[in-house]
């Protein structure tokens, strides 16, 4: 995949956003590597990479001298954990590989907001919500509302806690829309859920 363009005043992390099979990981990666000695940007990472295709480019980055991905964006969260949990987060771990996580929150349904059909109208993100209302994902937010009600936050915080504790990931991207969201990411970042919380949680999104 050919690399996002980057303005030269970013110097800062640069993604291949998708695959792109008929592009070589050796011209992706070739035009990483005159970013990054011109100075454009600072690290380079993939998102929505399978385990094979980051293998892949890594071996190519080694056998040919070429940049090498320091960070993976997969789309990770309590409900979506199919497509990183295994052997994709394991090479991550081995390869000291930073990990930032999208729709952290699975588009807003693990703060709780939408807990019915009826419930869908309150965003514009409520039709891409449909999918997780069943019994595992109603599941799920009964953990973390119990989980919650134990640590007096927020089931939105309880959520991002659970993935800032997950080895393998470094980070979780979340989007807020107003102030008393901002407050709940912040509340995560101080929040140290116990043994008992994180198997709750685990148990309910398996």
């Amino acid at each position: 995949m050919s690399p996002s363009p980057v303005s030269e005043s970013a110097r800062s992390t640069s993604f291949s956003h998708w695959p792109d099979p008929p592009t070589s990981h050796e011209e992706t990666l070739g035009a990483y590597d005159k970013l990054l000695k011109a100075g454009k940007v600072r690290a380079i990472g993939a998102s929505n990479y399978s385990v094979e295709q980051l293998g892949a480019a890594l071996k190519v980055a080694q056998e040919n001298h070429l940049p090498s991905y320091q960070v993976l964006q997969p789309e990770y969260n309590l409900y979506d954990r199919s497509t990183y949990d295994g052997s994709l987060r394991e090479l991550c771990t081995n390869k000291d590989i930073g990990v930032v996580t999208y729709y952290s929150l699975a588009s807003g349904f693990l703060s709780g907001k939408y807990r019915s059909t009826a419930d869908l109208g309150k965003s514009e993100r409520g039709k891409g919500v449909a999918k997780y209302l069943n019994e595992r994902g109603l599941n799920i937010l009964k953990a973390l509302d119990v989980v919650a009600g134990e640590r007096r936050a927020r089931p939105a915080a309880i959520a991002l806690a659970w993935l800032m504790a997950r080895e393998g990931v470094t980070a979780p991207i979340a989007s807020a829309t107003s102030i008393g969201q901002v407050k709940a990411f912040a509340q995560a970042a101080n929040l140290s859920l116990t043994a008992d919380d994180i198997a709750a949680l685990d148990s309910a999104s398996i």
